[in-house]
């Protein structure tokens, strides 16, 4: 059985990183740093853009997914061996995992907005941060979908999900976050 779940921290106006592309510090918080690689921990594989990465200790020895269109469908990444390049253009998720070795667990989606956006369909779960305090003007959203008319939370809502409740991780800092689940029907 595969659970796909998604993973980020966004800013009060829904972003992820400012124009440049950069993750700023107003939303880098330590608690949110211990749930987040808490979370990659019971993952079996990790899916990112090239630009995005998790850090921390054991993120060297995580299987990943680098999703890039440098590739025609899925090739080992020669700069790590516990990783594979994939274009969804050329070959599916369970072709890409496959050739990473990997058929069930928990994949864990990681960024950025265009890799948040490809598995809207798809998310099991999906843990919504926020920096209630921090606002990157100009920035870039969590989804492509994210916009004057549309939150991240109303985009995961039209998607499938729904809020569960809210958990402070430093209430002092105003970070928080809330795990979205899709509903499944059992017939």
């Amino acid at each position: 059985m595969r659970r796909i779940e998604g993973y980020v921290i966004v800013s009060a106006d829904g972003m992820i990183a400012d124009p440049k592309g950069e993750m700023p510090d107003s939303i880098r918080n330590a608690a949110d740093q211990h749930y987040f690689q808490s979370g990659l921990d019971h993952a079996t594989a990790i899916v990112h853009g090239r630009h995005s990465h998790e850090g921390g200790p054991r993120a060297a020895r995580r299987k990943r997914l680098v999703v890039t269109r440098q590739v025609a469908a899925v090739a080992p990444d020669p700069a790590d061996p516990n990783a594979v390049l994939w274009n969804p253009l050329g070959a599916n998720l369970g072709a890409a995992l496959a050739k990473l070795g990997v058929r069930d667990g928990t994949i864990a989606i990681i960024g950025g907005r265009e890799v948040f956006s490809l598995f809207l369909p798809l998310y099991d779960a999906f843990h919504l941060s926020h920096a209630a305090r921090a606002r990157i003007p100009g920035g870039l959203a969590v989804f492509t979908e994210v916009g004057p008319n549309a939150t991240p939370e109303a985009v995961l809502a039209r998607h499938g999900l729904r809020p569960g409740p809210r958990r402070d991780l430093d209430a002092e800092a105003g970070i928080s976050v809330v795990t979205w689940q899709r509903q499944r029907t059992i017939c």
